[in-house]
């Protein structure tokens, strides 16, 4: 047997029953997931977003024009008809400098909290960068719980029974072991991993239920309008630079 992908490509699942590739067809989700097709009750997907490597996955392909995503919008278009959106989890930390670069990070931000989804911050730890050809030093940061934030909210979610379908948006390796294990202790879960752009990672796959890569249209088609009314009811308006 073959499946037809959104893509027109024919592919069979490999073995251990994952399937990889653009996009994944609803019959397939279910025979991964083990949910009947004539099931009555949706599958609730909660939407885990590293907000950084999305972000670093667009600017590699010269992407900078979509940045102002609405990322509620994305995940919507990625579900299959049987599935419903339960919550978007934003996982990033707050910048320091430069000023207009922390003046576009704030107003994204505002704009994704102005939609419902929840923010979830790390921070940037100070150290020292080394040359390692003439040993000059320098004062730099690095971004640090971000990953570990999207793993606790993800496990937590699992073992709440908050959603049917982790639906990971990331390319970092570093979170295939949390993927595995709630796979592991919670059987009746799966987790896709949905590549950015630019950002796709063999070893997280290969331990998902189901892995695709988020393609330049579905990123095109879910931009914010160029003003976003904030929760508190101000204006946001879309970076110049990201124009």
């Amino acid at each position: 047997m073959t499946w037809t992908l959104d893509g027109g490509a024919r592919k069979r699942p490999p073995e251990g029953g994952r399937l990889t590739g653009d996009a994944i067809p609803g019959e397939v989700m279910c025979l991964l997931y083990g949910r009947p097709m004539a099931s009555q009750a949706p599958s609730r997907v909660i939407a885990y977003i590293d907000g950084f490597n999305l972000y670093y996955g667009l600017k590699s392909k010269g992407w900078r024009r979509y940045l102002w995503l609405d990322l509620e919008q994305l995940i919507a278009s990625l579900l299959r008809p049987y599935q419903e959106l339960s919550g978007v989890k934003y996982c990033t930390a707050r910048i320091s400098a430069p000023p207009a670069s922390v003046q576009r990070q704030t107003t994204y931000i505002e704009a994704l909290a102005a939609t419902g989804v929840r923010i979830i911050e790390g921070k940037f730890q100070p150290r020292d960068g080394r040359c390692l050809r003439c040993g000059h030093t320098w004062a730099t940061f690095e971004e640090k719980q971000t990953d570990v934030n999207l793993a606790v909210e993800m496990m937590r979610d699992a073992h709440l029974d908050l959603f049917d379908t982790a639906m990971l948006v990331s390319g970092d390796s570093d979170l295939a072991p949390a993927v595995a294990a709630v796979q592991q202790l919670y059987p009746g879960k799966a987790v896709v991993v949905a590549s950015p752009p630019g950002r796709r990672s063999d070893v997280l796959n290969s331990v998902a239920s189901a892995a695709f890569s988020i393609g330049r249209a579905k990123i095109a088609n879910a931009q914010f309008a160029q003003v976003v009314m904030s929760t508190t009811g101000h204006q946001l308006r879309r970076p110049l630079k990201w124009t």
